[in-house]
């Protein structure tokens, strides 16, 4: 247990990370969750991190108070990423402890959060899993 305390996501995070972009419309956003069975996924522009875009964000979209004007299904799919991602979100770095990670989870609610390096360009992402295994690899060890 006292190594998870000391344990950095750089050892523990997915490297291998599909990306998309501001202009993906929201049609083709809810092929990809369907078919990758992602959470979220980072928005990128000219190699930078510039948002995140949830599955949260995308049923946001379709929420509407009982005074508004509902808009035609077809016009919510062809809005874009751009138009429902989340430009300010959290994200850690490689050194980042995964203690700060968890505690970044469990405060915000959150599955996934992207790893970024100085430039925001994207290292990779750490998720729910990805802590759960780290902390029963180190439970395990030492039972």
């Amino acid at each position: 247990m006292y190594k998870f305390l000391e344990a950095t996501v750089a050892g523990h995070m997915t490297r291998s990370v599909k990306t998309i972009s501001r202009d993906l419309s929201m049609r083709d956003l809810e092929d990809m969750f369907e078919r990758d069975d992602y959470n979220a996924y980072p928005v990128e522009e000219d190699s930078r991190v510039i948002g995140l875009v949830t599955k949260y964000d995308f049923l946001k979209c379709f929420a509407f108070h009982p005074t508004q004007m509902l808009p035609h299904y077809d016009d919510l799919m062809n809005r874009t990423v751009g138009d429902v991602m989340t430009p300010d979100f959290i994200y850690v770095h490689a050194d980042t402890k995964l203690t700060r990670v968890l505690q970044l989870m469990v405060e915000h609610q959150t599955r996934s959060i992207p790893v970024l390096d100085a430039d925001r360009k994207l290292a990779g992402i750490i998720s729910r899993e990805d802590v759960m295994r780290a902390l029963a690899s180190f439970t395990k060890a030492h039972q």
